[in-house]
């Protein structure tokens, strides 16, 4: 028997920051331990995310994508049967109604999403503005520090 314990559970609702304690915080609020639908997280670059969710037999009317204080909520509802009379002998396609959310970093921003064969892509890019980007500080032998004065 391993005693050794996963970390894996703390990178899935996290997009674009490494900060292990909001990590920690995330993973003990998801109380329900869902897994539907599954979902990838994917980095395509420096700043580029992506956000890809299986959503089988959901329509564009079906899903809601909502950002608030940083946190990305994706939900899907329950469509009405399409057709009278249809008794399934086997419904292996999953429509039930999901919830996922997903903690955003400071600076990501939603940019465009799409619902292609029945996969919902969520592109995400994190765009720092310049007062917020590190800046390097020349250091002058020649000059004196402003409190020398």
């Amino acid at each position: 028997m391993s005693t050794a314990f996963s970390l894996a559970p703390l990178f899935r609702h996290s997009v674009g920051f490494d900060r292990f304690n909001d990590l920690f915080e995330s993973a003990l609020r998801n109380e329900t331990g869902s897994s539907y639908p599954p979902y990838n997280v994917e980095k395509h670059g420096d700043d580029q995310y992506r956000i890809v969710i299986a959503a089988a037999g959901f329509q564009e009317e079906d899903l809601e994508l909502q950002v608030e204080r940083g946190v990305l909520t994706v939900s899907g509802g329950r469509r009405e049967k399409t057709a009278e009379g249809v008794t399934f002998l086997h419904q292996g396609i999953a429509q039930r109604a999901f919830k996922l959310s997903f903690r955003l970093a400071d600076h990501i921003e939603v940019q465009a999403a799409a619902l292609q064969n029945g996969l919902l892509h969520i592109d995400l890019l994190r765009s720092v503005p310049e007062e917020a980007k590190a800046k390097r500080i020349p250091i002058g032998g020649e000059q004196r520090a402003a409190l020398e004065h």
